[in-house]
């Protein structure tokens, strides 16, 4: 059996050659002739699998593995009996770790405590979930849309997208679909940035088709939003460097690309090939994840807010900012160099892992104005109460993003 396989699988011919031959080609350079002989088809986002592609071709079998498959079309597997497997909920956690990354940052950049503050959650399936329960865990107001799911379910908690317009950050995670009542393309236009409150915060991680350029640039010239941070972007890879440059984070399609979420797309579309042959599994995801590369924080006396050390703790296991830095670099290149370097940036993206991983030691948080000799002994059952207090809710927000275990230790004598 002969696979092609996009090369930015990780993993993917040490896994697949288990089962078959396996060719690796950069995601944008599969074409017609390299599919041809194929007997499977392996992709992510950036491949259009259609009849262009497929016609003429053996493939009996096509997986992306990513979560969204608007570049799928299914139509015509259909139509022509390919089987099909994507790997749904595999990066959720990874682009909710990104949200959780991004609201700290808008956090301190414009001076916003985020606990007590509202964010409307448009789109709630796998990604939206689990961004809206992250959300909470940090002490926000989380308001959620989502059409389909509340035609499914008749849940009152999925509101109207105009109940979500008065929130003070609001986040995009709906798939990008052209047609229907649920049509998301342009979902963000004009009217959508006009009817925000003023000095909102806006994220989209979703799809860049969703929002409506040139309203997004408006909205930030003028003042409408205080605040954007994008990771995705119409007219990927020639994106739009002017709104690059407005936006006080922006990511090249990055938000899902956790190590261990594109590990475990990759062993879901390995399994879903293996039954679709009747082949036996090998491999788990456990085969391939390396040790974490920051197993362990530890956290001693600090002053500031329970944000501030969240945001240094997320920072030592993502920096977004990092992520910022290289894309923004590209508007110093000239202009026929850009496209390139955003798909090396999304080919050669360092491992990130996911706060599963680490394990925070939170010790004694003590005040600057404390006697630290009144406060020796374990975190969490220091004299002073106001001490106490904020261990608590730092060790309960921790938990509440994913962090691994939060332990308490005995203060330094």
């Amino acid at each position: 059996m002969k696979i092609v396989a996009d090369m930015n699988i990780p993993f993917v011919k040490e896994c697949f050659s288990s089962i078959g031959e396996v060719e690796v080609v950069a995601g944008r350079q599969i074409k017609p002739k390299e599919i041809a002989d194929a007997d499977v088809l392996l992709v992510r986002s950036v491949t259009p699998v259609n009849e262009k592609l497929l016609s003429g071709s053996k493939v009996k079998f096509v997986a992306t593995a990513t979560i969204g498959f608007e570049h799928i079309n299914c139509e015509y597997l259909q139509k022509y009996n390919i089987g099909f497997a994507s790997a749904p909920g595999s990066n959720a956690n990874s682009v909710a770790e990104y949200i959780v990354a991004a609201l700290l940052e808008a956090g301190e950049k414009h001076n916003i405590t985020l606990e007590g503050k509202s964010i409307g959650v448009v789109g709630v399936g796998n990604v939206g979930s689990k961004v809206a329960k992250k959300c909470a865990a940090l002490g926000m107001k989380t308001y959620l849309n989502d059409p389909p799911l509340q035609r499914q379910t008749g849940k009152s908690k999925y509101l109207p997208i105009e109940k979500l317009f008065g929130c003070d950050f609001i986040t995009l995670h709906t798939p990008l679909t052209f047609e229907g009542i649920d049509k998301t393309y342009h979902l963000a236009d004009e009217e959508f940035f006009g009817s925000l409150k003023k000095g909102c915060v806006f994220l989209n991680t979703s799809r860049g088709g969703v929002v409506e350029t040139a309203a997004l640039k408006a909205a930030i010239k003028t003042g409408k939003i205080r605040s954007a941070m994008l990771d995705v972007w119409e007219n990927e890879p020639n994106i739009d460097t002017e709104l690059l440059g407005m936006v006080d984070i922006g990511t090249p399609h990055i938000a899902g690309y956790s190590f261990d979420g594109k590990v475990a797309g990759m062993i879901m579309i390995y399994k879903a090939v293996c039954e679709c042959f009747g082949l036996e599994a090998k491999f788990d995801i456990d085969s391939f994840l390396p040790k974490p590369i920051v197993p362990e924080i530890k956290v001693e006396s600090k002053s500031g807010g329970e944000e501030d050390i969240l945001r240094e703790i997320v920072r030592k296991v993502y920096d977004i900012k990092a992520d910022d830095g290289r894309l923004k670099r590209i508007l110093n290149m000239p202009a026929d160099k850009r496209g390139a370097e955003f798909d090396r940036l999304r080919k050669d993206y360092p491992v990130r892992r996911e706060f599963q991983n680490t394990q925070v030691i939170l010790a004694t948080l003590l005040r600057p104005d404390s006697d630290k000799s009144e406060h020796r002994g374990y975190a969490g059952q220091a004299e002073n109460t106001g001490d106490t207090e904020k261990i608590k809710i730092v060790s309960k927000k921790l938990k509440g993003i994913g962090f691994r275990e939060v332990k308490g230790v005995k203060g330094k004598k």
